[in-house]
Parts: structure tokens; sequence; C-alpha cells
């Protein structure tokens, strides 16, 4: 089992509050954004439809005193499944994102990679004290 440090219920709070504020964003403004970012709508809605089963894990794991161990893990490896996505989704041969929807995508790139990173740093310091 694995104990939820507070650092790590915050990190994966901010983590699901960017990624359910991202889903709400894909999925109301899907039709709108796809003219701006150059990317189909149902791409764009159908990926904020993905994140919210990711944010109820979320929510679940950080309410949570301890988890079974792979949870964290498995939570690293999405963000960074979601990271490999959306840099083939913005420099991949599939799309033909305009410079805004590279931009963009980048953008949260960047954000995932933030919240990745602080939840390996805290399984390892986890890890090392254990």
């Amino acid at each position: 089992m694995t104990t939820i440090t507070p650092f790590l219920r915050n990190v994966l709070i901010a983590d699901a509050a960017t990624s359910a504020a991202a889903g709400l964003l894909l999925i109301g403004g899907a039709d709108l954004l796809s003219g701006l970012l150059g990317l189909p709508s149902g791409l764009l809605f159908w990926s904020g439809v993905a994140l919210i089963p990711f944010v109820a894990t979320l929510v679940l794991v950080a309410r949570a005193s301890t988890i079974p161990a792979g949870v964290i893990p498995a939570i690293i490896a999405i963000n960074f499944a979601w990271i490999a996505g959306s840099l083939f989704v913005a420099f991949g041969p599939l799309f033909a994102p305009t410079i805004i929807g590279k931009v963009f995508v980048c953008v949260q790139v960047a954000a995932v990679f933030l919240f990745a990173e602080l939840q390996v740093m805290d399984l390892r310091r986890v890890n090392a004290t254990a």
C-alpha cells in the first residue's frame, strides 16, 4: 500500500482541477475551438470526454489515505501517454493544426508533464524513505 502524502494529495487535486477544466473546455467548446486550433471537433470533444474518468480517478485517489502500490505509477503512465498522444496530434502526420493549435497542445503538454514529474518526485521521495 502507498500512503498519500499531503504534497501528492495537492498535486493530484491540481491535476484533477486542471484536467476537469480542460475537459469541460474541450467538450463544450469543441466546435468553436476546431477552426481556431485546426483540429477536428470530434477529436477535441472525445478528448474532453476521455478526461472525465481520469478526473474521477484523481479525485478518488486524492481523497484516500492509502492506495494500492501501482495506482500512482498508473496515473503517471497515463499522463505520459497523454503527452505522447498530444505531441502526435500536434506534430504527427494525421492532423494539420494551426500555429495556435500547436501552441495550445504544447501548453497542455507542459502542464501535464509538470504534474507527472511532481508525481514521480513524490513517489521517489516516498520510496527512498521507505
